[in-house]
């Protein structure tokens, strides 16, 4: 994982039988509970209310590459 001041980068394994859409749902949901229990003002004006993350997101398989990306991810903070 890779935290930027406005995104995230996240390699991540997900079975099969999970959706994408299943899967960042209930992540996005759970860091974001996790979040505002452990900072309370981010729920107060003029920051995000009751919303912490977007709407979208972007998701990428990897094939071969996997090596290529995590190290991608683990060292892009040094490209932006």
């Amino acid at each position: 994982m890779n935290v930027q001041k406005d995104h995230i980068h996240l390699v991540c394994s997900i079975p099969p039988k999970v959706s994408i859409s299943e899967y960042m749902g209930v992540l996005k949901g759970k860091i974001a509970i996790k979040l505002f229990k452990t900072y309370p003002n981010l729920k107060q004006k003029p920051y995000w209310g009751n919303h912490f993350w977007s709407r979208g997101y972007f998701v990428s398989t990897v094939g071969l590459d996997e090596d290529m990306i995590k190290r991608y991810v683990k060292y892009r903070e040094h490209h932006e």
